[in-house]
């Protein structure tokens, strides 16, 4: 029998058919792994399915009712969820706790079931603390979940004090399994989840790779969906990038592990972030800008691609792309062989211009690319996977290996976070206890005039509208996913009820599978995982013998009434306004955005080094704050549709802007150890103008009076001509800082328009900050 072959374009290797499956099993897995970065998801959803089925299989064991398993299964989610702790002894010293304050919560809740008056005091007490709880951290945050959802389930079983002594042995035994579960079952460590977030990583490259060869020979027609894929991907390859970092601490040996790890990451994300600005500006005849990245259906400057598929330039350069697809795409564990070493290092010869194919400008452009991006794969393969073979280098992969090796030594640790100093009611945790609290007594009072057993769906909706909201407007948007949810959800309780039937076992099993699907979808969408709770609900009254129809309407009800004290206590009760929480978390990224410029102008012009990657670090997290922020001005709800619009574009400018600052940083790292790299004592005069920019405009967001204007008209290359041969030429290193430069000049200057801002020698506009901005200033 013949045994079939098949031989990849990439390396000329041949693969055989079960090669072929095998590499096609892992672009499938690849590409679920890079849809749930670090599998964080996934393992949340089967620890908890795994501690709630533990616990049912134990107290069925013990023969345990009814009501007691439904209590028992909702323990076990509780402790399990709750805790978010990154370290192990952490974990295993707040789940230690836990049960003690559980005990407390479903004892008081039985104490106090027929006093009326006193047990919805203690629960707006117990509220107030739980949320008050959250400043003391994840410990906190974890205890006071703990207390409150417990007794919720008192509530919901409704406990009384001789049935006490057997819930109390139900909530102990939903502790013991959780802790089986998630310290043998479904181990959860930093290192572990650090390694699965590579691995994320890595299949996030790979597919914004994968599009870049997709725009490489899109057409006109084509070429709408592509900058769709191009932009969705990149915004999940910076979101795994932050989820990297906000690991890598505690999932490292050492600090300097860690930094040295958020530098190859880094490198990783702005090289293939670049790569594809240099194939807009290579398949389009005006120069395109990185603001088609980020600003949702900005147009190319032509959608007519100039790049024809027969150039022998464009063969050349689809060839390479996807041999960066395969380097990217195989795991270290592969043994590379001699045929991808020589993919490697004709890639990383790109970064010498007497290597690169004639061509034009933006082309040759490209191909700088591809080389820096290959050294950004070899960079990450270094730091993950420590030294590999060496035999088969060329000048130019040993040029970068002695690159890494200078950068190694060079990097230090990070730097300790700094403390929020704010005290008193200005704290966020002081201002949600009091909120909350007021209304979950709205909540209490309108509750039991609809219903005397089932009022507490009104307080626990007026408490999850509050979970990880900052503003009245999120709030508004997070009690209408949930009413949203909450509606789809009884129509779905009601269709599985009547399948269900008297099926107890049956019916715990959807629970399981809604369970997972809760968790597995919260991130993602709001008001898909409030459709699982309630559809999980309808299968707990059917298993408590208490489901009707009314029921499940009066869900509904609860639900409505808790959005609305919630809306009503945010909007009465120490408000934050959205308006408010915006201009002072636009203030902020400004604030970090000429932290990192100016850090990174000033060692690039000879001044001191910086820790820039830490201020990169938290200029992103200023902007992902600013984003969330923003998402109920530009709701599809929202009537303000300019309005709307304008606040896309803000935002798309600034991550523009963060992109150029991150470049920058970069750069700039390189400048101690660099032999292609010197000081340009020049650059400190552009710093100085984009650093009064950024300051004139945070003056005009703070409220302050100031005369300053936005200066605006010289290019930044002009700023730094002394004579007719300090251009620098394209390709270089010193362009790449003037064009990084130019963009950022520009995107500051472009926020001025739509925030008001004068600008010097522009005429003074009318207001219109709730109006579209302008094309020009758009374009940037």
């Amino acid at each position: 029998m013949l045994k079939r072959w098949q031989i990849t374009a990439e390396t000329g290797e041949y693969d055989s058919v079960g090669a072929v499956i095998r590499r096609s099993l892992t672009g499938v897995w690849d590409r679920f792994a890079a849809s749930d970065p670090g599998l964080l998801r996934l393992m949340a959803g089967l620890r908890t399915v795994a501690a709630i089925a533990l616990t049912l299989v134990a107290l069925a064991v013990l023969g345990t009712d009814v009501t007691h398993l439904v209590a028992g299964a909702m323990t076990a989610m509780v402790a399990t969820f709750a805790i978010k702790e990154k370290q192990v002894r952490g974990q295993a010293v707040t789940l230690a706790l836990g049960l003690p304050v559980a005990l407390a919560a479903v004892s008081l809740g039985a104490l106090l079931h027929s006093h009326i008056i006193a047990g919805d005091v203690f629960f707006v007490a117990l509220i107030f603390g739980a949320v008050y709880s959250r400043r003391f951290g994840d410990r906190g945050t974890a205890l006071g979940l703990i207390g409150f959802q417990t007794y919720f389930v008192s509530l919901f079983v409704g406990a009384t004090i001789s049935a006490l002594p057997v819930l109390a042995l139900t909530l102990a035994i939903g502790f013991a399994c959780s802790a089986v579960v998630r310290f043998t079952v479904v181990p959860e460590t930093p290192q572990r989840i650090l390694q699965w977030l590579r691995g994320a990583f890595r299949a996030r490259v790979a597919q914004l790779v994968a599009t870049h060869i997709e725009l490489l020979d899109a057409g006109p027609d084509q070429l709408d969906k592509v900058l769709d894929d191009l932009r969705r991907h990149t915004a999940r390859l910076h979101e795994s990038a932050l989820m990297i970092q906000g690991r890598l601490e505690d999932g490292t040996r050492d600090p300097a592990t860690a930094a040295l790890l958020q530098r190859r990451v880094a490198d990783a994300e702005i090289a293939t972030e670049r790569l594809g600005v240099l194939l807009l500006n290579a398949r389009s005849a005006e120069r395109a800008d990185t603001l088609t990245l980020h600003l949702p259906q900005a147009p190319l400057p032509t959608a007519k691609n100039l790049m024809r598929a027969e150039d022998d330039a464009t063969v050349t350069l689809r060839r390479d792309l996807n041999a960066l697809h395969l380097l990217v795409s195989r795991p270290a564990s592969d043994r590379p062989g001699t045929a991808v070493a020589h993919v490697r290092n004709r890639l990383l010869g790109y970064r010498d211009d007497d290597n690169l194919p004639r061509a034009s400008i933006a082309v040759q452009d490209v191909f700088r690319g591809i080389g820096e991006a290959a050294r950004s794969v070899l960079g990450l393969r270094l730091a993950l996977d420590g030294p590999q073979d060496e035999s088969d280098d060329s000048p130019a992969t040993t040029r970068s290996r002695e690159e890494f090796d200078a950068e190694d030594v060079a990097l230090a640790g990070a730097e300790e976070p700094e403390e929020d100093d704010r005290t008193g009611l200005q704290r966020p945790t002081t201002r949600a206890a009091f909120q909350i609290a007021v209304g979950s007594t709205l909540a209490i009072v309108g509750g039991e005039f609809l219903s005397a057993q089932r009022w507490y769906w009104a307080v626990l909706t007026c408490w999850v509208v509050f979970l990880n909201t900052a503003s009245t407007g999120e709030i508004i948007i997070k009690g209408y996913r949930r009413l949203l949810g909450t509606v789809l959800g009884v129509i779905a309780g009601v269709a599985l009820a009547g399948l269900v039937g008297n099926h107890t076992w049956t019916a715990f099993a959807l629970i399981l599978l809604f369970v997972f699907a809760m968790f597995f979808t919260a991130p993602l969408s709001y008001a898909l995982m409030s459709f699982f709770v309630t559809a999980m609900l309808g299968l707990l009254y059917t298993l408590l013998n208490t489901y009707s129809l009314d029921v499940l309407i009066l869900r509904i009800e609860e639900t409505a009434l808790g959005a609305a004290c919630g809306i009503i206590a945010a909007a009465v009760v120490l408000p934050v306004h959205t308006d408010r929480r915006t201009d002072d978390l636009l203030g902020t990224v400004l604030g970090k955005l000429d932290d990192v410029v100016s850090a990174s102008v000033d060692q690039l012009s000879g001044g001191p080094a910086a820790d820039l990657l830490s201020l990169s670090r938290d200029l992103d997290t200023a902007l992902d704050e600013l984003r969330a922020s923003t998402r109920p001005l530009t709701h599809p709800i929202s009537p303000l549709r300019v309005r709307r619009q304008t606040v896309r574009y803000l935002v798309a400018l600034l991550e523009t802007c963060a992109y150029h600052a991150r470049s920058l940083a970069a750069t700039a790292e390189l400048l101690p150890y660099s032999k292609t790299i010197a000081a340009d004592p020049r650059l400190e005069r552009v710093g100085r103008r984009i650093a009064h920019n950024i300051e004139t405009i945070a003056a005009h967001i703070r409220g302050e009076h100031t005369d300053a204007k936005v200066n605006s008209g010289a290019t930044i290359a002009s700023l730094l001509e002394s004579d007719t041969t300090s251009t620098p030429h394209a390709g270089t290193v010193t362009y790449r800082v003037l064009r990084h430069l130019q963009r950022l000049d520009e995107g500051v200057a472009g926020l001025a328009r739509p925030l008001e801002v004068p600008v010097a020698g522009r005429p003074e506009a009318k207001p219109q900050r709730a109006g579209r901005p302008d094309t020009k200033t758009a374009r940037t």
